[in-house]
């Protein structure tokens, strides 16, 4: 069931981005355990990150995910669609040298930017589709966490206090480092802190974050036409970071890792 899910979110015949492309080298990508790690193997040779380190994981189902990105490539490798192991390559090379409290602190100034707190009240019938589908996650966010913040129809910032700060710091503090890699990666794909939370607690599923993301895109949209290919493509390479961020953060979430049980006698050694 997962894996039949993570695969409706990977487009192997479409390219959204222009990125250097190799051909296919290898025949299968097995997942190799490797103490309490688990590292991707592409035929004999090990996966390796863009900075030259082994490819390592500390969740199973992960590893097991990234080897069907790497299954579902065709005669040319197509690394815009490999979110997962975009993800996994820049926690383990961690490029910018960030701590887990610099990214939070990120993503929590950007509540102050988040996409839905800003209402257009300029037109009468985009504002009430804003009030009717934004409003409601907004108040979701304001129970759940116990804060409150309240959006603007104008160029002035939402108000969020310092208390709200706060409260959605420590609560994003508690999960790994791996993990605040994926809300990020989905915050930075939606434009939106309260949207990536609710979908990491399936509040709302993957589709409708986005098309909540995109709603006055949409709305535009329905008034003036759409350029058919362009659009769509837009929409289902959101959908498909926006799944491997939420499937990021969940297997980061849960990892087990399994020791070998001692015997009585090597117990009592110890």
């Amino acid at each position: 069931m997962f894996f039949a899910k993570l695969r409706i979110f990977i487009p192997s015949t479409i390219t959204v981005r222009n990125v250097a492309t190799v051909k296919r080298f290898y025949k299968q990508a097995t997942v190799l355990s490797n103490g309490n790690k688990f590292e991707i193997a592409l035929d004999h040779r090990k996966l390796k990150t863009p900075k030259g380190k082994v490819f390592e994981v500390s969740s199973e189902p992960l590893a097991f995910a990234v080897a069907v990105e790497w299954e579902s490539q065709k005669e040319i490798i197509n690394r815009s669609s490999m979110h997962l192991t975009s993800l996994c390559n820049t926690v383990l090379d961690n490029p910018h040298n960030n701590k887990k409290e610099d990214i939070v602190s990120g993503i929590v100034q950007y509540l102050e930017t988040d996409t839905i707190l800003f209402q257009s009240n300029d037109e009468e019938e985009l504002y009430n589709l804003q009030k009717n589908r934004w409003d409601p996650l907004i108040q979701w966010f304001c129970d759940r966490f116990q804060v409150d913040i309240i959006k603007t129809c104008s160029i002035e910032a939402p108000k969020v206090t310092l208390d709200t700060k706060d409260v959605i710091t420590k609560h994003l503090l508690s999960y790994n480092f791996e993990a605040i890699h994926g809300f990020k990666y989905g915050i930075d794909t939606i434009k939106s802190v309260i949207l990536t939370l609710a979908a990491s607690e399936n509040v709302i599923g993957v589709e409708e974050a986005v098309e909540l993301s995109r709603l006055e895109e949409e709305y535009q949209i329905s008034h003036w036409g759409r350029v058919e290919w362009s659009h769509e493509l837009n929409k289902y390479d959101l959908q498909s970071r926006l799944a491997a961020a939420i499937i990021f953060i969940h297997l980061n979430s849960n990892s087990k890792t399994s020791q070998p049980k001692l015997d009585e006698s090597r117990k009592m050694e110890l």
